[in-house]
């Protein structure tokens, strides 16, 4: 009787040293008390940039990436015949292409412009400006960058001032995050860059462009 008492009381110790190392090795210092990791996005792998050049009866061509774009004609309702939409269906972006002849109304479109652009600042937390003049192609205009979660996040505008007008937008199909876009806008801003740097007026309007 006397040695499984002494049996028991071995035991009975033995667990209370087990329960006491358990405690204090699940209750460390206030240094160890970990950190939540800030949250992150999905790395996005991005492909090389083909640029082709995009021509057909429109009074203009340009570069554009051929290997994860299409030009495709507007098909809204309400758009003129070289109103063009490049579509980047991987980004779920597009850049959509409105041109419209000058007819002694260069300041209107200039207006319009401008108020497309500065009305998305009720959610944009800025919006630089970047003059574009390339005097040999007479070409000449203004790109707005908008940033922070707005619908449309690149715009300009580009004319030769005499005869032709052409106003581009960048829109993504998704809910505005400028966080989680941004990689997106400055892979595809790239673009928008080369077309404007390699954009080309060619030859009058045909007659039906007048509108």
């Amino acid at each position: 009787m006397f040695t499984l008492i002494v049996h028991l009381k071995i035991l009975f110790n033995y667990c209370l040293l087990l329960i006491a190392i358990c405690f204090f090795s699940s209750c460390g210092s206030d240094n160890d008390t970990s950190t939540p990791k800030p949250f992150s996005y999905f790395r996005i792998d991005f492909p090389k940039k083909e640029y082709s050049v995009f021509k057909d009866s429109c009074p203009f061509e340009f570069e554009y990436p051929a290997n994860y774009a299409l030009v495709l004609p507007d098909s809204d309702k309400n758009a003129e015949p070289c109103w063009k939409n490049i579509v980047f269906p991987k980004y779920t972006a597009e850049l959509n292409l409105s041109y419209k002849r000058i007819n002694n109304n260069l300041n209107e479109y200039l207006q319009d412009s401008w108020s497309l652009a500065t009305r998305h600042q009720v959610k944009a937390s800025g919006m630089p400006e970047t003059p574009i003049s390339r005097d040999s192609a007479k070409v000449y205009g203004l790109m707005f960058e908008i940033e922070g979660n707005a619908a449309s996040s690149l715009q300009f505008y580009l004319t030769d001032s005499t005869e032709h007008f052409l106003r581009g937008a960048l829109y993504f199909f998704a809910q505005p995050n400028y966080d989680s876009l941004s990689p997106v806008i400055d892979f595809l801003k790239k673009d928008v860059e080369r077309m404007i740097t390699s954009l080309k007026w060619k030859g009058k309007p045909a007659s039906n462009l007048s509108h």
